[in-house]
């Protein structure tokens, strides 16, 4: 049995971890993946490249996959008598609120909200003429309100003209008009629900006693479909609609509702939509039963795939799933969500635009996951997410609770915690992170870039083309004003990335710059070099999709040696035994300098981390809301206090920043970008595992065997020291 079987985890999930040659499960999948398998909402921070991915997708897939088991063995279609529970009277799966849990009988319903009121119907209801008969009894203190409506009818039965209720506090309700009627009820009481068509009129009893006409029905409702209804604020009923022996037998002259004439009987349309019969547990084509959202396309390919990797040896039934990105054709998304999806992977527009559109159905949503949440939140997916967490019902048609699981860098951050107060009920921390952190496998360094001391930038023949702030000023080689200084910065920052490519020797690295502009021109300056000592791509937002999944293609296959890239084209990328990161500038935001330098150290693989910084305040471009076209195009360079798009960019202040956050100085090396080899003992290959630590196994053994020795002579002679006393006692 594998260390993955022994959390639960299925023998053939198991077998693909071992193929991906994940021998453990890592700190963060110890703690999560058990969790999850439970049935409980979770928060999750871990470094990054502690394998959080696979904390979620191993246990999602492998409840999906379970859940389609069930469904395909007749387990989740709950047959009665040869017959499916389409053909019986029972509360529907569908035609609910989405905090409204109904079992898969049909015959109980429960909410546990305590704010909002959820309702359901019944898959049936009759129309005509006849006098028809259920009960409901109160199975858990709280509020219900029970009774009949038409398919007009809100949910929240009784405040509008279309619904006619009864409620626990003793009040009957119609177009929200509360009157006194009977008396109250609660927990154990069973309402019998009267609807005389002939009459047209709706009575209630109260444990068999007649409490009188609650309403009277025009000849225009009259001639309504009357379902059974019931809405509930954190309570639970139960209910017989005659399958069952009445525990109060109806007056003369009315008879079970599911005795109904089958003239007389209408199937509740929300209910037989054309997409499945209630009852059926058998999800619609598009509705799948997880929902996965990430902040970049990036990193919903790299989950995507991974959830293709652990479903390897899953078969009869297979998963299907969906990768839903934006710059891929939409019809083919659809195209393959009307042919069956169980696990959809994508970014939050192009998920909106086909939960809006209609082709995704979120109706059978069992996870709903928000993966990088912190990213997701920046990014001012807020509203959206909320959006869709009201669509998904609460409690699925099988019974259980909606799970949802947030990833972030960090779970104490102010936006984080407020989502998961909102949206989550009562999730366990797996915070394995804490505070930001280095990991123990990156080497990281500082160079600082001092223009006034290295002068060498304004003698150079060629060097890289600047982002263009400083094209209207007076830029003097030699002197000192700040602007000077600052077009100076810019320069020296890409012959320092040379020079720290050609003293490492480098032959695979992530090269972050601030902007997509500074991107652009360090792989045009790299590629001007005109040497495959310098090959590399870049990867950004303005990049066509193709262009970005090609790119990401060529530097995970050694096609390039370098991959050039901002913040948010990184984020979450996970890229096994990177041995080089290079900051260009260091993040504004301090968390992102862990992110950026956790792109190396994985897997146990050493890693070299160089952060350029400028040692003088550099005038860079900062284009907001107020820029009427985001950057494109934009040469407005005076500072946003004057109107313009650009702003002085302090790198000391954050790197004190960073080095505060993270409580440690961090190492400076000179210009000639030299790192100590003594920082590693000099055992270290950037990229390979770190060598010799750890005390080596053989010579432990030795050291061990003589006080081993010595502790066995010792047991001996308390064994015999014992028989003696043993011996002179008797």
């Amino acid at each position: 049995m594998t260390a993955f079987e022994e959390m639960g985890v299925l023998p053939e999930i198991a077998k693909a971890t071992e193929d991906m040659e994940w021998t453990l499960p890592t700190d963060v999948q110890a703690e999560a993946v058990p969790l999850i398998l439970g049935g409980g909402d979770v928060l999750m921070a871990a470094e990054t490249g502690s394998g959080k991915t696979g904390a979620f997708c191993l246990p999602i897939l492998q409840i999906v996959w379970e859940t389609l088991k069930n469904i395909e063995s007749g387990k989740g279609s709950k047959k009665s008598g040869g017959q499916r529970i389409s053909s019986q009277w029972a509360l529907s799966l569908f035609d609910r609120g989405r905090a409204m849990a109904v079992t898969p009988d049909g015959l109980r319903c429960q909410s546990r909200e305590q704010r909002e009121w959820h309702g359901c119907r019944a898959n049936k209801g009759v129309q005509g003429n006849g006098k028809y008969y259920f009960e409901a009894t109160v199975t858990d203190e709280g509020l219900c309100r029970v009774g009949w409506s038409t398919s007009q009818a809100s949910l929240d039965l009784g405040t509008d003209k279309f619904g006619f209720g009864f409620g626990g506090t003793g009040k009957k309700s119609n177009c929200k008009q509360f009157d006194n009627y009977g008396e109250s009820f609660g927990m154990h009481d069973v309402i019998g629900c009267l609807l005389d068509l002939d009459k047209g009129e709706i009575r209630f009893t109260k444990n068999g006693v007649d409490l009188g006409k609650a309403f009277d029905l025009n000849a225009q409702q009259k001639s309504q479909t009357f379902y059974p209804a019931v809405v509930l604020k954190n309570a639970e009923m139960s209910f017989n609609f005659g399958a069952q022996t009445f525990k109060h037998p109806p007056p003369s002259g009315f008879i079970a509702i599911s005795a109904a004439p089958k003239e007389r009987v209408k199937e509740n349309p929300v209910s037989d939509s054309g997409q499945t019969q209630s009852g059926d547990l058998t999800p619609p084509t598009n509705a799948p039963q997880a929902i996965i959202i990430e902040p970049s396309r990036e990193l919903a390919e790299q989950t995507y795939n991974q959830i293709e990797k652990f479903g390897k040896y899953l078969k009869d039934p297979v998963v299907k799933q969906l990768l839903v990105i934006g710059g891929v054709g939409v019809k083919e998304q659809i195209s393959a969500l009307n042919s069956g999806v169980d696990i959809v992977v994508g970014t939050p527009g192009r998920l909106e635009d086909l939960i809006q559109g209609g082709y995704l159905a979120l109706t059978h949503c069992r996870f709903f996951v928000l993966d990088e949440a912190d990213g997701l939140l920046k990014q001012g997916y807020t509203d959206l997410i909320d959006r869709v967490h009201k669509q998904i019902p609460k409690m699925t048609s099988t019974g259980e609770r909606l799970q949802m699981i947030v990833c972030s860098a960090t779970l104490h951050a102010f936006e984080v915690k407020k989502l998961a107060d909102r949206l989550m009920h009562f999730p366990t921390w797996v915070d394995l992170k804490g505070e930001d952190a280095v990991p123990e496998t990156v080497h990281h360094v500082v160079v600082m870039v001092d223009p006034q001391k290295d002068k060498s930038w304004y003698n150079l023949k060629r060097h890289i083309q600047t982002d263009g702030v400083h094209y209207r000023d007076n830029v003097q080689p030699g002197s000192n004003t700040p602007e000077t200084l600052s077009e100076a910065i810019k320069i020296l920052k890409g012959e320092y990335c040379i020079r720290a490519i050609r003293e490492h020797k480098m032959d695979r690295a992530i090269i972050f710059c601030r902007t997509k502009l500074d991107c652009d021109n360090l792989e045009r300056y790299l590629k001007q070099m005109g040497s495959s000592e310098f090959s590399c791509v870049c990867l950004h937002g303005d990049r066509k999709p193709q262009e970005r999944k090609s790119n990401l293609e060529k530097f995970k296959r050694n096609e390039v040696k370098f991959l050039i890239c901002t913040d948010v084209a990184a984020r979450g990328l996970d890229i096994t035994g990177l041995p080089f990161m290079i900051n260009i500038t260091l993040p504004d935001e301090k968390s992102n300098y862990v992110h950026r330098i956790g792109r190396v150290g994985r897997a146990e693989r050493m890693g070299l981390a160089i952060s350029l910084v400028s040692s003088v305040p550099e005038k860079v471009w900062y284009h907001g809301e107020w820029c009427s076209s985001r950057g494109r195009n934009c040469n407005n360079s005076n500072l946003t206090n004057q109107g313009g798009c650009c702003i002085w960019y302090n790198e000391p202040q954050y790197l004190a920043d960073i080095e505060d956050h993270l409580n440690v100085t961090i190492q400076q090396v000179g210009p000639d970008i030299k790192v100590p080899a003594d920082e590693f003992d000099g055992k270290v290959i950037y990229g390979q595992k770190r060598m010799e630590t750890g005390t080596n196994y053989q010579n432990h053994v030795q050291q061990m065997a003589p006080i081993v020795a010595d502790l066995a002579k010792l047991e001996s002679q308390a064994q015999l020291c014992y028989l003696k006393r043993h011996l002179i006692a008797h």
